[in-house]
């Protein structure tokens, strides 16, 4: 169960170490709350004066014997406990797949990593809106955008790692999953040359969920059996041009647009048809989410008002999603129809 309650000037009292209760004590102090502090069991008379009745006790998880009486004792009286889990060891980096740019495609994993966070680096294709509900540590923005680097990929790795080794728990927060085109590889090799201890916490790739949004599959029985991911971010060569048209099965390429000219064009030459569906799907799952359809011949005039961050689709699976959605407005159709019906 998760309750929402306004702390804004209300006496919390936080029980645990100081190692392990820091980031509670973080969360606390951001909602508002007035913290004390208890270290020991025993009591401990350097954390300061304590509260003659708190509104609540946050009981840190710390491993500490001799809490549970002292709680029971608060339980008696009536104030509530909530349990809060301890702080992580300090001092390592956590990538985290941030999936296609919305928080409700979060795991649950990427949320506790965010919670237990010192300082979070994120990128433009993270869902960085959220952040400040998710966590409470240090924001920093190292977002890059198409030709403009705000920090370069060595100078984000340096900030890891120093921060890192400065006894912080490192989130660095990324679009989609880190291991598709998200030189997570990058990130954990300077980590490990470092001695930074670094984990790697999936997320939701906006190649299979972009799509999806726009209600395409990227495999369907009978049309396509594979798929290929392809990034956009430089043009491909004549041979890989040549390699993806004999593939078969669908083409997913990401932040395709820049080079959506020179795919196309490689891939006719490759002896693909000119009438193979594609589609362009604009800011998967944010405000303004488009989806273009068209097919290889056409699409560089029917997208030249598409932009990044966007994701190509080509394949049959298209019109898989062009008769659904016929289907689907026609079952909406009945739906009103007979909604009419029943209020004449």
């Amino acid at each position: 169960m998760q309750l929402s309650i306004d702390l804004t000037g209300r006496e919390v009292l936080v029980t645990g170490s100081e190692h392990a209760a820091r980031q509670a004590v973080r969360r606390y102090e951001a909602a508002g709350a007035v913290v004390y502090r208890l270290s020991t069991p025993q009591g401990a008379a350097h954390d300061g004066p304590l509260p003659e009745r708190p509104f609540l006790v946050a009981a840190v998880e710390d491993g500490q014997p001799g809490w549970d009486s002292l709680l029971g004792r608060c339980r008696d009286t009536g104030i509530p406990v909530a349990a809060e889990p301890a702080a992580g060891a300090p001092g390592h980096v956590t990538l985290v797949g941030g999936g296609p740019g919305t928080t409700e495609l979060l795991t649950v994993a990427a949320v506790k990593a965010l919670r237990d966070a010192d300082v979070v680096f994120y990128d433009r294709l993270a869902p960085y809106q959220e952040l400040p509900s998710l966590t409470s540590a240090e924001l920093v923005d190292v977002g890059k955008k198409p030709g403009h680097h705000k920090v370069s990929q060595g100078d984000i790795e340096k900030l890891m790692v120093e921060s890192a080794l400065a006894g912080n728990n490192v989130v660095r927060l990324k679009g989609g999953d880190p291991y598709v085109f998200g030189r997570g590889g990058e990130e954990v090799a300077a980590c490990v040359a470092a001695g930074v201890k670094v984990r790697v916490i999936s997320g939701v790739t906006s190649a299979i969920s972009v799509p999806a949004a726009a209600g395409i599959p990227v495999t369907h029985r009978e049309v396509s059996h594979m798929f290929t991911v392809v990034s956009g971010h430089a043009p491909l060569t004549e041979k890989e041009h040549q390699h993806l048209a004999g593939l078969g099965g669908t083409i997913v390429v990401l932040m395709g647009i820049g080079t959506l000219h020179q795919l196309a064009a490689g891939l006719r030459r490759a002896g693909m048809r000119a009438d193979m569906p594609m589609a362009v799907v604009e800011r998967g799952y944010r405000p303004g989410q488009r989806t273009t359809i068209a097919d290889l011949g056409t699409v560089t005039s029917a997208a030249a008002g598409c932009s990044n961050p966007a994701v190509l689709v080509i394949g049959e699976v298209v019109r898989v999603a062009e008769a659904n959605r016929g289907h689907a407005e026609a079952a909406a159709d009945l739906d009103r129809l007979a909604a009419s019906l029943l209020g004449s």
